[in-house]
């Protein structure tokens, strides 16, 4: 969004440090100019801004609209740094050698004390964030996705604007049977800030959880996992005025079209359990 140009060089300077072939490399101004970026780095700038999802679509987009012939796009943030220059080869080397693998998620770390908070490693048992493993959802903010899983699924749900796009892609994505991982090794910087910091977090999760249940869980498992979510935000004990900004998402998700509504197979469920994170959780 314009806000960050140090922070952004500074990651397209990471990005042309990889080891191996070099990356092709698309900055999406979502809603705001882009402004100077290194040479050989294509741009997009929208007239709006299309939200996190949206954005992501674009660059996508980009890609195909300019011929180029790519087998994995990799997604960051653009006040993030990747910390290694191995890390593409790495992205290379994990999708080389492991063809249902579809997503791979990376770890974030905060760039000064270099720790990963539990919020950032996507599984229940996240108490150690230097494990990889296999997972059901990633991070959207540092992740790279095989070009065939979107071919397949379709891109991010660009209505959502902001929370929860990542968990559709997911579960479609292993859905149709792809698998996806944490890695541990494959780090992007990030400075540590709360996701409350954004004016519409609380909306905008409640809202796109439900659209996230109304689109993908088979119909007896919406009112569990939903239910499940409810109790879990009463139990954190939020202010008044979130839990009213919660609320009112909740009740907007039921009202408003979530878009198409294709259900999981049931033994997409089972699979989900057996990987630690059932869909109602």
């Amino acid at each position: 969004m314009g806000e960050r140009p140090g922070e952004l060089r500074a990651l397209l300077d990471s990005v042309a440090r990889q080891d191996g072939d070099p990356i092709e490399t698309v900055v999406v101004g979502n809603g705001a100019p882009v402004g100077a970026v290194p040479a050989g780095v294509r741009t997009v700038e929208l007239p709006e801004n299309l939200g996190i999802p949206g954005g992501r679509n674009v660059g996508i987009e980009a890609f195909g609209a300019a011929g180029s012939e790519v087998d994995v796009l990799l997604f960051l943030d653009d006040d993030g740094l990747l910390e290694r220059t191995d890390t593409a080869e790495l992205v290379r080397a994990a999708f080389a050698g492991d063809p249902a693998l579809g997503i791979v998620g990376f770890r974030i770390a905060d760039p000064e004390t270099g720790l990963t908070q539990r919020r950032h490693v996507p599984r229940l048992r996240a108490a150690d964030p230097l494990r990889s493993s296999r997972v059901t959802t990633f991070l959207g903010g540092a992740n790279a996705v095989r070009t065939k899983v979107l071919a397949e699924v379709g891109p991010l749900p660009g209505d959502f604007f902001y929370a929860h796009e990542e968990t559709d892609l997911a579960w479609r994505a292993l859905d149709a049977g792809w698998m996806i991982d944490y890695r541990a090794d494959m780090v992007l910087l990030h400075p540590t800030m709360p996701p409350s910091r954004h004016a519409v977090y609380h909306r905008m999760v409640a809202r796109n959880r439900v659209w996230l249940a109304r689109r993908n869980l088979p119909a007896p498992l919406v009112p569990v996992y939903l239910g499940v979510w409810l109790l879990l935000t009463l139990v954190r004990r939020p202010s008044v005025p979130a839990l009213k900004a919660w609320f009112g998402g909740f009740r907007e998700g039921w009202a408003t079209p979530c878009g198409p509504r294709r259900p999981m197979k049931w033994r997409t469920v089972w699979r989900l359990t057996r990987l630690g994170r059932p869909p109602v959780i």
